[in-house]
């Protein structure tokens, strides 16, 4: 079987409206915190600090749309990805479409190190399932490549990680459909963001209270009165 490069549109069902599409990568914001989720995605707010530089950088020199074959397998690089039954759009870092036997193998490619949530194993997943619909074939594996350690980490896609992915696809479409951004929640997490000083979860986590700052005004008022 010959598998052929996918590419968005590829399947013959209709279209549907591109805002309910899902950008794949905002699952992986969503898991690692749904404010900056909601940030990124509905006020459109970045900004860029060293990690996600570096992580950028290694993304457009793998996501050159450059493919390469090798020994039973072909290498397609910044393929655009869909998903109409699940309602996901984005792109892949890597495709390998191994011949013996036909299968195609995504490759996500991360610039630290593995996480001790599955952020990343649920945006790997998600590709896969936009695999599977474009192609007609069951992908059962994926890797992902992180940037400490230079070795990829293989990724099942299992019935609870396909679980977690719908379910956390289904969480974020709610979120963008409503346009609102959750409170600001400070957690340790907090210092690897880059959005923290435009987030603020300090400040907005116990904003001060307009009926307290009145009663301070009235105070000070009174009292330069006598």
């Amino acid at each position: 079987m010959s598998l052929e490069y996918p590419s968005l549109g590829a399947a013959g069902t209709e279209r549907p409206d591109e805002d309910d599409l899902v950008p794949i990568s905002a699952l992986q914001h969503y898991l690692f915190c749904p404010r900056q989720c909601a940030l990124i995605h509905i006020e459109r707010l970045w900004a860029e600090d060293g990690a996600t530089m570096e992580g950028r950088l290694m993304h457009e020199a793998v996501d050159s749309g450059t493919g390469e074959r090798r020994a039973g397998v072909r290498i397609a690089r910044g393929i655009t990805l869909h998903s109409f039954r699940y309602g996901l759009a984005g792109r892949a870092d890597a495709v390998e479409f191994r011949e013996h036997p036909a299968r195609a193998y995504p490759v996500e490619y991360k610039r630290g190190k593995p996480k001790s949530h599955r952020a990343d194993e649920v945006q790997l997943c998600a590709q896969a399932l936009c695999l599977e619909e474009m192609l007609g074939l069951e992908v059962v594996e994926g890797a992902i490549f992180y940037g400490v350690n230079r070795r990829r980490l293989p990724v099942r896609f299992d019935a609870e990680l396909r679980a977690l992915t719908t379910r956390v696809t289904r969480d974020v479409r709610a979120m963008l459909r409503s346009a609102r951004t959750p409170a600001a929640k400070h957690t340790p997490a907090c210092r690897r963001c880059s959005l923290v000083s435009l987030c603020q979860p300090k400040t907005f986590e116990a904003p001060p209270r307009v009926d307290a700052w009145f009663a301070r005004r009235l105070e000070h008022s009174l009292e330069s009165d006598t």
